[in-house]
């Protein structure tokens, strides 16, 4: 096999820009031997990961028609999972921690966010590139109009960089939106000082009536929601101030006990 027909099923746009695969992989940190690729396609990036000697490149890809390609062509990849990332027990298959890198499938790059915040404590670093507007989403401040779950969520635990903006022409097939890079790096932030559970609640149930006041999106969790984030809409609130009203509620809770 010489060539694998992307899938518009699983989201394939592969990369064809070899400067541009070179600058995702030099992204990515040297301090953890271990590295998981995500979505490998026909190792565009595997190439340039696999020149690092110090490395020990793994590769995850859901797509058959990859698989057989990459054990065609890379005959130094040692560890090629044919399996679906978001079900795999990948923590099982490291020792120690590990990286991940990848070009994402854009049909499921916030699942795949959502798989590594879980995976935090394992995951000292992500580089990974995705749609335009997930990236500016992932990164983006308080304040912002895209600002929203997934900019909370992964804040608690990661410092963000958006990295550098990629073209539609550098695909196969080209994608109908620009493409970004982002680096996640794990930040010090070993636990919360609320319950994690309600954390997510409360973000999800903010940003999911964005444009209410959160004394009325937050109505079902807290009846008397604290004066000081009543009347605010959750896109003024910070990462902070998500956790400190969390803690808040559940004193209150604990209270009613």
């Amino acid at each position: 096999m010489s060539f694998v027909r992307p899938k518009k099923k699983l989201g394939q746009h592969f990369l064809t820009d070899q400067n541009i695969a070179r600058k995702i992989v030099d992204s990515l940190g040297t301090d953890v031997q271990d590295i998981l690729e995500i979505g490998p396609g026909m190792g565009v990036l595997t190439q340039y990961l696999l020149e690092r000697p110090e490395l020990n490149v793994h590769v995850v890809e859901i797509d058959n028609e990859s698989v057989e390609y990459l054990r065609n062509h890379f005959t130094k990849l040692e560890h090629i999972w044919s399996e679906d990332f978001l079900k795999a027990d990948i923590a099982s298959r490291f020792k120690g921690n590990f990286n991940v890198i990848g070009n994402f499938p854009y049909n499921i790059s916030s699942q795949i966010f959502f798989r590594i915040l879980e995976l935090r404590n394992r995951i000292p670093e992500t580089v990974g590139m995705v749609q335009k507007e997930v990236a500016e989403r992932i990164a983006a401040p308080h304040g912002s109009k895209v600002y929203g779950i997934l900019s909370v969520l992964l804040q608690a635990f990661f410092d963000i960089e958006y990295l550098f903006t990629v073209s539609e022409g550098v695909f196969n097939p080209p994608p109908k939106v620009k493409s970004a890079v982002i680096r996640l790096r794990r930040n010090q932030v070993a636990e919360l000082p609320c319950s994690e559970q309600l954390f997510v609640q409360v973000v999800k149930a903010a940003f999911n009536q964005r444009r209410k006041m959160l004394r009325n999106s937050l109505g079902k969790i807290c009846e008397m929601l604290p004066e000081a984030y009543a009347e605010k809409r959750p896109e003024q609130l910070s990462v902070n101030d998500f956790i400190l009203l969390t803690c808040e509620i559940e004193n209150l809770k604990n209270q009613e006990v």
